[in-house]
């Protein structure tokens, strides 16, 4: 029990980290960061249930005010922009991503590559999409376009993920949650 309270705590710290990362706007006024990133890795080491937990903790911390999000946003009233959708997603990204590599017995690389695919970037857009569709007064499709820019970054951002999640996996096992 200690033991998943310091890796959840660690792993919304890494969420946080990753915000410092300078990030790049978008014209929707969404950035794209390295936080989707640490979202991803909550789900494929810690698996859907601590992986979720780690983000509400950041989630939790981030709206009750400290300026963790990129950009140094905080406070509720993040959840009154254009990325509230991508915010609401986080969670539910990292649950969806760690309950993939939690099921699916290919080898790690494999699994958490396509599980962070799934839930970090094709379930995190979707989300995201909806968001800037209702806080834009966009159409899906016109929100769509405006996120088209993510599907890069997002892609790389599984490949890391896959392969950060396997070298944890070959140096130290029993820190994988997702595979325990």
């Amino acid at each position: 029990m200690e033991k998943n309270l310091t890796q959840i705590a660690l792993f919304a710290a890494l969420i946080a980290v990753l915000g410092l990362v300078p990030k790049i706007d978008l014209a929707a006024g969404v950035p794209i960061t390295a936080q989707s990133l640490g979202i991803m890795l909550c789900g494929t080491v810690l698996g859907a249930r601590n992986g979720a937990l780690a983000v509400l903790l950041f989630l939790f911390v981030t709206i009750a005010g400290l300026p963790l999000l990129s950009g140094g946003r905080g406070g509720f009233a993040v959840l009154a922009g254009p990325s509230v959708g991508y915010i609401i997603g986080f969670p539910i990204a990292a649950f969806v991503t760690g309950w993939i590599v939690e099921r699916w017995r290919a080898t790690v690389a494999v699994s958490a590559t396509l599980a962070a695919f799934v839930g970090g970037f094709v379930l995190l857009n979707i989300l995201g999409v909806i968001g800037l569709s209702v806080m834009l007064g966009k159409t899906l499709p016109e929100a769509a376009l405006l996120a088209a820019p993510f599907a890069l970054g997002d892609t790389i951002k599984s490949l890391i993920a896959g392969a950060v999640t396997a070298a944890i996996a070959r140096a130290r096992p029993e820190a994988l949650l997702s595979r325990a």
